[in-house]
């Protein structure tokens, strides 16, 4: 939950070619975050997300035709979900130039270049080599578009016959048989199931989808041009299940081509026995807070949304952060200057322009610069700040900007690093930045605290929290023995809300901290979900005589407890935090 005096701060870490983020859920949930051609306008995001259990693999791409938003911004909705069973590899957009320029092809259609030989000659080429490799991880394809017109199996009229697309699901042959071997690859018999299901909940007759058979290899084919396309690569060269989903150009709003290529994904990841466990929908328009601008390399300022960014003529300006409500699709332009995608990148400003923030091809913010006036050259002529606005703490996988005076709540065993602070200052050689009532190197303790993970629950000294209660610290910013700036840590405690228990493959059984679960001796049973306040549990486990068991382990009773007396208390433990207790009681 964003509090309203809290900023997350999302670099879009990496300088080269590929960075990776990793989020665990829990002891066997994982998610997976690439970058590709990171700060350009080829950038590439992929999100690998493994359920809780085993299962198949979907892979979704959007994006790939960048004039066709209900397919980029259908997948987006799907980077963030958590699966029960199986697994998704999302591209929400695999050619972001594309989309930026809302074009269908700028520099060829991508959707033409999947060529069984890797071919590296342009940036489009270099993309689809990494989509390649991905539909390889995978069991199965939803390639996401928006069409012209309206499918239909007969002729109507000239929006609504065989040769439209929108309202399809399309496939490359009724069924595919694999080279060499007896095995047959069903493709219509799934797609008319999913075509029924999702017409079931579609009144506008003219809304409703159809099976498309595009009848890629045959010599008469009218789209012999899709042999170079993902679904035919997926097909022909590692033989998996792989539809295009289109929906109409035509739809009135772009609301609704994401609600029906959300309706068709669920419905094939249904289909596909891929379970979620929470989805994520947001279709709110794109609002710009603030901008975090470094000029001349050494003064980082915020710029909100509606102030003119105001330098002398000749200094350099790097964006380094853009603060929106949505972290994903988001590029810069400073016009007259770089590229389609400006960010994170370095220019010498000589005069008056605009620097354009997108989501997707949607302008959404302007901030006008303007040239102000000369500035000396020199860094020791430059104004000194003597005040620190802001501070960077990086917790939960997220940074946070927080203003001098603001408080972080955190909950007692999660971990956060103090980054840095803002401005920067021209001469930082005697600032620290220093956690009170943490010590981060006990051989030097300089009181510079920059750098290191703090573990909330094991690390901090109570005797320096500032208040009765003991669960708020302060981290200040001092120079020459002169405070710059401060901010407050406040700790909140560790809960249990619930632990679910399968029973002999059976029942499911909930139970809350301090509560009790009956079990026979000969019952075996797992745990299969701990509910905590904790952002990560990947280190919660079950204290039970001297053994740690996970979640997903199955134990017997007897097993666990040969010679005991009839009630047991079982401690809940993140690491070496006790969250809570409850108790066994042996029938």
């Amino acid at each position: 939950m964003r509090s309203r005096s809290r900023h997350r701060f999302f670099p879009r870490l990496g300088l080269f070619g590929l960075c990776v983020l990793l989020y665990a859920a829990t002891a066997s949930a994982k998610r997976e975050h690439l970058v590709y051609f990171p700060n350009t306008a080829y950038e590439l995001n992929i999100y690998k997300i493994h359920g809780k259990n085993p299962g198949k693999t979907l892979m979704l791409i959007g994006g790939i035709q960048g004039n066709e938003p209900g397919g980029f911004l259908s997948a987006d909705l799907y980077a963030d979900m958590r699966l029960q069973k199986g697994n998704l590899i999302v591209v929400p957009r695999a050619n972001f130039y594309s989309i930026i320029t809302d074009q269908r092809d700028p520099h060829g259609d991508m959707n033409r270049k999947f060529t069984p030989v890797d071919i590296t000659d342009s940036m489009e080429d270099k993309i689809v080599t990494i989509l390649k490799a991905l539909i390889k991880e995978s069991d199965y394809l939803l390639n996401l578009h928006d069409g012209s017109g309206y499918y239909y199996p007969t002729y109507i009229d000239k929006w609504r016959n065989p040769n439209r697309f929108g309202q399809s699901i399309i496939a490359d042959c009724d069924q595919y048989v694999v080279p060499g071997s007896n095995k047959v690859i069903k493709l219509s018999e799934p797609a008319e199931k999913i075509v029924a299901e999702v017409n079931a909940t579609i009144q506008n007759d003219l809304y409703k989808f159809h099976f498309m058979n595009t009848k890629t290899d045959a010599p008469e084919s009218p789209h012999g041009d899709q042999r170079g396309s993902a679904t035919y690569y997926a097909l022909t060269k590692h033989y998996i299940p792989a539809f295009g989903v289109e929906t109409s150009k035509f739809l009135p709003t772009t609301d609704l081509k994401v609600t029906y290529h959300n309706l068709v994904i669920n419905a094939f990841m249904k289909y596909f026995g891929i379970i979620p466990e929470s989805p994520a929908l947001m279709l709110d328009p794109p609002v710009l807070q603030y901008l975090i601008v470094s000029i001349n390399n050494q003064n980082p300022i915020v710029i909100r949304k509606d102030q003119p960014l105001e330098i002398a003529a000749g200094d350099n300006i790097k964006i380094m952060h853009i603060e929106a409500n949505y972290e994903r699709g988001l590029s810069l332009d400073i016009l007259g200057y770089g590229d389609l995608n400006d960010y994170d990148q370095e220019f010498k400003i000589s005069k008056n322009t605009t620097l354009v923030v997108r989501k997707d091809n949607m302008a959404f913010a302007e901030i006008p610069i303007k040239i102000a006036g000369q500035r000396p050259a020199t860094l020791k002529e430059q104004p000194r700040s003597d005040k620190v606005e802001h501070f960077i703490i990086e917790h939960n996988n997220r940074r946070w900007l927080l203003a001098d005076g603001e408080t972080l709540p955190m909950v007692e065993g999660e971990k956060f690093k103090i980054l840095n602070v803002l401005p920067g200052f021209p001469d930082a050689s005697n600032l620290k930045v220093n956690f009170k009532g943490y010590v981060g190197d006990p051989k030097n303790n300089t009181g510079e605290d920059r750098g290191y993970l703090i573990h909330t629950g094991t690390d901090l000294l109570k005797r320096f929290a500032v208040n009765k209660a003991g669960d708020t610290y302060e981290i200040v910013a001092v120079q020459d023995q002169k405070t710059l700036g401060k901010m407050l840590i406040r700790i909140l405690p560790a809960q249990v809300e619930y632990l679910l228990f399968k029973i002999n493959d059976q029942k499911w059984v909930l139970v809350k901290s301090k509560e009790q679960i009956n079990l026979s001796r000969d019952d075996k049973f797992s745990l299969e979900e701990v509910q905590t306040n904790l952002s990560q549990k990947q280190e919660i486990f079950l204290q039970i005589n001297g053994q740690k068991i996970k979640t997903g382990e199955v134990k017997r009773v007897k097993d666990l407890f040969p010679n005991s007396s009839n009630k047991q208390t079982i401690e809940i433990k993140n690491g070496p935090m006790l969250l809570g207790s409850f108790v066994i009681e042996i029938g």
